[in-house]
């Protein structure tokens, strides 16, 4: 009898203990979301490196993004890619050509910009607390791990969030093609009220730029 109410007692432990790392893994990202929603508009300034594993191939290089609610303009060497919350426009650089379309759902715009995750994480992913670290500006982050729990193309999304801001400062996107995204937010500035017209490619911005309309 004093074994089995051991054990009754040892289990509840693991039930409570494995409670409290779920609800801290909610309350980072709640904390992280609401702080998103009242930032009147955020610009951050990134670095990314992207390892295709199957290839062994990688290549770095840096960007911004603006966003207010879920409209984004992101901004690479090789890309621009503006979404109006409805319509997205990419434009490549090297072809001279922007692609337009509507996306069919967050799993899509998540890959382009996993900062969407602010605002999505709740839909499509299970999601665990794993520890604290230190991010790269030396000041102490929560890491928290996003399981995909359904069909689309990734397979995992690991996010590092500053404690002092609740902003996200390291996302790393591990797609299930082998293909491995290190994402690492080097400044943010929020309170921008940024107006709608900067979220919609403007042709007359791009005169000589073939549109392929795929809507």
């Amino acid at each position: 009898m004093y074994i089995k109410r051991q054990i009754y007692i040892f289990t509840a432990c693991c039930l409570i203990a494995v409670n409290a790392v779920a609800q801290s893994a909610e309350k980072v990202l709640d904390n992280a979301a609401s702080v998103y929603e009242s930032s009147n508009g955020i610009t951050a300034t990134f670095a990314a490196n992207i390892r295709y594993e199957k290839e062994g191939i990688s290549e770095s290089f840096e960007g911004t993004i603006q966003m207010k609610g879920d409209k984004f303009l992101l901004i690479t060497p090789d890309m621009r890619t503006w979404y109006d919350g409805k319509t997205q426009w990419s434009y490549q650089v090297r072809r001279g050509e922007v692609d337009i379309y509507n996306p069919s759902g967050d799993e899509e715009l998540q890959v382009i910009n996993p900062m969407i995750l602010l605002r999505t994480y709740k839909k499509g992913f299970d999601f665990s607390y794993v520890g604290e670290s230190t991010a790269d500006n030396g000041k102490m982050a929560d890491d928290v791990l996003l399981t995909s729990k359904g069909k689309n193309d990734i397979e995992k999304i690991e996010m590092q969030v500053e404690k002092a801001t609740s902003f996200p400062v390291r996302l790393t996107v591990i797609m299930k093609n082998g293909l491995r995204s290190v994402i690492r937010i080097s400044k943010m500035q929020t309170g921008m009220n940024h107006p709608d017209q900067l979220f919609v490619f403007n042709p007359k911005d791009y005169p000589n730029v073939l549109e392929n309309d795929l809507r």
